[in-house]
């Protein structure tokens, strides 16, 4: 089968480390399924995997990828979540086992011609939702999701921040904030990019690290060291920043520890989502007609292009490989 893989790792060169070629399929262990991929996304999950971030030398080479929309066997168009809990958790919340993994990181991944998967991670693809547009939804929009109606707290009428624009998380986060009636507000440091986020749904859009006209009710984190302080001191009193990532860096150069216990402000971390929750996005989506933004689609032989353009942060929404 045709796959995009890690072969190496480097944290400076995560490209130099990716191969796309054919490999022998996976075995199906017992209680798992193999699914034919249609569609295939690409999240920064896949160049921190190239970096070594979660992907020891021991475990190379190593199908990249997380999200996908395909079929089985048996005729059933399916999409996959990606979240593989250890065989012994016993809990609710999937996100919760501390011995969790994503595809991709001891398991091969999704950017392949087949996945195999563990027979309880299949959830139905709605049938007037594409293959392309199911595969963006794993992780990117069902993180989103979890941040906004989940983690947050937020009403119809809150007003919330979303640091950063044109990532995959970012616009889902613009495009689901807009439909629950929240007033969104984006930050970008290229001005192209958050007129684009107006353009799909957002209220406003400012620069990186602007003063607000007014504090918000909530900030969805994605981007870490960077905007850290832009979010807190962007919080009303009593607020929530919802952090799911931290892309420029996990080390800021000011904790505001002072800021965050005196106002008080709530500090929720959040990692993908539940089985649960993805299908209750996937209904959504089914009944309001929202649907992700796909920057480009190509084919799986082409990934390398899609890497580069991930890498160099020339992406708005998602890029999609098809098999």
């Amino acid at each position: 089968m045709l796959a995009a893989l890690a072969v190496t790792t480097d944290p400076d060169d995560p490209l130099a480390g990716l191969r796309v070629a054919d490999v022998d399929p996976p075995p199906v262990p017992e209680g798992w399924v193999q699914v034919t991929v249609r569609a295939t996304a690409l999240n920064h999950h896949d160049l921190w995997s190239l970096r070594g971030v979660g992907l020891p030398a021991e475990r190379l080479p190593m199908v990249l990828g997380c999200d996908a929309a395909g079929v089985t066997a048996d005729g059933r168009e399916v999409v996959v979540h990606a979240v593989v809990n250890d065989p012994g958790f016993a809990g609710v919340d999937s996100t919760h086992d501390p011995r969790r993994s994503l595809l991709s990181e001891r398991h091969p991944g999704t950017h392949a011609e087949v996945v195999r998967v563990p027979a309880a991670n299949l959830v139905d693809k709605p049938a007037g939702l594409g293959f392309a547009e199911a595969a963006c939804l794993p992780t990117a929009w069902l993180t989103a999701y979890r941040m906004l109606f989940t983690q947050s707290g937020l009403r119809p009428g809150d007003t919330v921040l979303v640091q950063g624009a044109g990532g995959g998380v970012a616009t889902a986060l613009v495009a689901l904030g807009r439909q629950a009636g929240y007033r969104v507000w984006v930050t970008s440091r290229d001005e192209a990019r958050g007129a684009r986020a107006v353009q799909m749904g957002a209220h406003r859009a400012f620069a990186a690290g602007e003063r607000l006209p007014e504090r918000v009710d909530a900030v969805m984190e994605t981007v870490g060291a960077a905007t850290w302080s832009h979010s807190v001191n962007a919080l009303r009193p009593g607020g929530t920043l919802v952090i799911s990532g931290t892309t420029s860096g996990a080390e800021p150069s000011r904790a505001e520890l002072t800021k965050i216990f005196f106002k008080p402000l709530r500090v929720v971390g959040s990692t993908m989502g539940t089985r649960d929750e993805l299908e209750a996005l996937l209904r959504l989506l089914e009944t309001t007609g929202l649907r992700p933004v796909v920057d480009r689609t190509l084919p799986l032989a082409d990934a390398a292009e899609g890497y580069a353009a991930l890498a160099a942060g020339e992406v708005f929404g998602k890029v999609v490989f098809e098999p």
